[in-house]
Parts: structure tokens; sequence; C-alpha cells
């Protein structure tokens, strides 16, 4: 099957959708390895091609997965992967690094794990402020020069670091969470990528599972990842209900699905900004896919845009416990 292409930046092409690996790993609760490879298998199969993964997801076992997809399907596949956060989501982060020596080392323990001679996109997944970005980013640049990365992103950057980081080498695309309840990238972030002629690529576009409308207190297990996220808290997820209803009204006038809805409204987004934008929905089940990958057909109207533009004035909670490790803490902070 085949799946519109887009242009993230100047050379580098990928599927207009991507898929994000995090879904694969035990921070939203357990998941068999067999499930994991055939859902990564048909995100292939259906045109996805452009594949997200970290060295810090499952402490690099979610690595090792896309792996076993890479040796048989490489030639098909645009790989993103990503460095920085150390620890792991389920026993807690411990920090972040972005000296040149920890660059060089991450890279080369990826490339292992990965089982590949090169990286597609290379992310920075966290600044560290404690280096200089142009240290960061400068050694992220010798990677390309060495073969053993095509192009290079960050994540969660704000705009003056996005321009500081892209005078040094050119960046390919910035990676923060951007959706109908996380709109702040808006403000600053995405002009400025825009303005450079970088791609955006947002995580978690659908809230974390939470605009589609399945995901309440009671649906989250003990080991789920969002109970560390202020707007998943009890009180928080009874007032954003609101949200997943402005969402489902659109979803019932056009006849799709909240999800559809979802990632529509960032390809609107896209082109109201004027760059790139290929959001990365991760699952755990091949049908989400096949029901993510038909929003390409979908063109929201200006009055369900308008409804979900309203809808972000609703949201209660932050999108992060760590606000200075995303662009938001550090943008309202400068």
């Amino acid at each position: 099957m085949t799946m519109a292409r887009i242009d993230l930046c100047t050379g580098f092409t990928v599927s207009a959708q991507g898929f994000g690996g995090m879904a694969l790993t035990e921070v939203y609760g357990g998941v068999g390895e067999e499930q994991a490879l055939a859902t990564l298998h048909h995100a292939v199969d259906v045109g996805v091609s452009f594949l997200d993964t970290a060295d810090v997801y499952g402490a690099g076992r979610n690595e090792e997965l896309f792996h076993k997809l890479l040796r048989y399907r490489r030639a098909e596949i645009q790989l993103a992967t990503k460095f920085g956060i150390q620890g792991n989501a389920t026993d807690g982060y411990t920090g972040v690094r972005g000296d040149a020596a920890y660059v060089r080392e991450a890279a080369e323990a990826s490339l292992r794990r990965l089982g590949t001679d090169v990286i597609d996109l290379y992310y920075l997944h966290r600044r560290d402020a404690r280096v200089p970005l142009e240290e960061t980013v400068g050694a992220m640049s010798a990677l390309v020069s060495a073969g053993k990365v095509r192009h290079l992103g960050l994540s969660e950057v704000t705009a003056e670091e996005l321009a500081a980081a892209h005078a040094v080498h050119p960046i390919a695309a910035v990676q923060s969470e951007w959706s109908i309840w996380s709109r702040d990238v808006e403000a600053r972030v995405v002009p400025m990528a825009a303005r450079l002629g970088v791609g955006f690529v947002p995580y978690s576009p659908l809230g974390r599972g939470f605009l589609t409308g399945t995901v309440t207190a009671s649906t989250l297990g003990a080991g789920d990842f969002r109970h560390t996220v202020p707007r998943f808290a009890a009180d928080a997820l009874d007032a954003n209900v609101a949200v997943v209803e402005a969402v489902q009204s659109v979803a019932a006038q056009t006849r799709s699905t909240p999800a559809q809805v979802a990632l529509a409204w960032l390809a609107a987004q896209g082109q109201r900004y004027g760059l790139p934008v290929v959001p990365i929905p991760g699952t755990r089940r091949p049908e989400r896919i096949d029901e993510n990958a038909a929003a390409l057909e979908l063109e929201l109207p200006a009055a369900s845009l308008d409804v979900l533009d309203a809808a972000a004035s609703l949201v209660v909670g932050e999108r992060s416990a760590r606000l200075n490790w995303v662009s938001k803490g550090r943008e309202s902070s400068g």
C-alpha cells in the first residue's frame, strides 16, 4: 500500500504520517514483543515509512525491537531515534546529558542496538542546559560528516535554541508535543521552524490517547506513565472531558473518528503556519494504524476548525510535570 509522501525538509522525504515507537514499551502497560513487532510490520505495510524511537524507550529495548524489523525492511524506512535523556519513564528519568563525548557514545550505542550503519534522523531528545548548545550540535554534525547520521533534529527546544542550533548545522525537524490540547509551541517555536525551513514532527498528536475518548482515570494501569502528567490527574481528567466532547462533536459532523479529527487538525495547522507537519501517532493495535492513516483523506471545514480552536481554552493541567524539560517552561522563563 502507498501513502502520500512529504518533504520534511529539503532533501528528506518521508511518509505523510509517521509512527511513534514509545507506545510499544511498558510506559503505557505491558506489551508482548510478538504483538509489538506485528504492529510495526503493519505500519510499514500500509505505507508508514517514517518510524520514530529513542534510546530511552524501554532502556534501549525499543531500539532492539526496531532492529528486528530493520533487518528485513531497512530500505523501506526513514529511521529516527533520539538521545540525551537518561533513565527511563518506568523507573524514573535521572537527567539529561549533551556533552560531545556523550553524543558520540550514545550514537554508537543506538547504531548497535538498531543493527544499522546509519540513522536517517538523529534528535537531541532534551537540551542539556549545562552544555553549550553549540557543543552538542557540533558533535551531532560530526556524526553527519562521518556518515553515521543523515539529518539532525531537536526535541522540545525553544525558538531561540532552534535558531542557534540551525546556525551550527542545518536542522531537519523539531519534534515537540503538539495537538488540539497542547498548543503552546504555536506561539514561537512553530513560526521559527517555518521561517528556517525546518519541518515539525508532533509527538502525542492524540493527546497521549486522551483525545480519542478512550482514556479515563479508571482505564489507566498502575504503572502507566500518564499518571505523572498533571493533566491526567483525576480532577483534571474530569475537567478535560470538555475537550474530548468538542473533538467528538466534530467527528460526528464529519463522519470520522476522534483520532482522525485530531490528526486532520494538525494537517490544517501545517497549512496555517506554512510548514511541513508529520505527526507520529503510536499504537499497539494494527487496526488503529489503518484508522490513523485514513485521516490523511480528511479535510476539516472551517466551522469545525473553529470548534477545535475554542477547545484549547478548556484544557486543565500542564502537559508535563517537568516544564523546564519542554519548550513551554523555558520559553516562559526566558
